[in-house]
């Protein structure tokens, strides 16, 4: 049994639950938010056998695009780590990052 977690863009999560739940896979989605641009995301959990777990992600492939989006200038702010960008900037988002650990044991009440 294996733990997929999935962290997506916003904008696909919806599609995606809806997806994994037509191929009767399990999904919880929790809102989450971080990366470069400060935007929310969203984390979507997923328990598989271990047959189960390249379908799943390619489920995931399937349904979370990655895309560019232009960035305007933010102001600074007064944390270590943070800086100023004089311009607009093009960055990609979406996409997925997908993790798959190991479960030692699994039980459903």
């Amino acid at each position: 049994m294996k733990l997929i977690v999935a962290i997506v863009h916003s904008e696909d999560a919806g599609v995606l639950v809806d997806t994994l739940l037509e191929g009767e896979h399990r999904a919880t989605r929790l809102q989450s938010s971080g990366g470069f641009l400060k935007q929310s995301n969203a984390t979507v959990i997923v328990g598989a056998a271990d047959d189960q777990v390249d379908a799943v992600i390619e489920i995931v492939r399937a349904n979370c695009t990655s895309r560019t989006q232009v960035v305007n200038p933010m102001p600074p702010i007064m944390e270590p780590g943070e800086f100023f960008m004089p311009y607009p900037l093009e960055v990609e988002v979406g996409g997925a990052t997908i993790f798959v650990l190991p479960v030692e044991r699994f039980e459903q009440l």
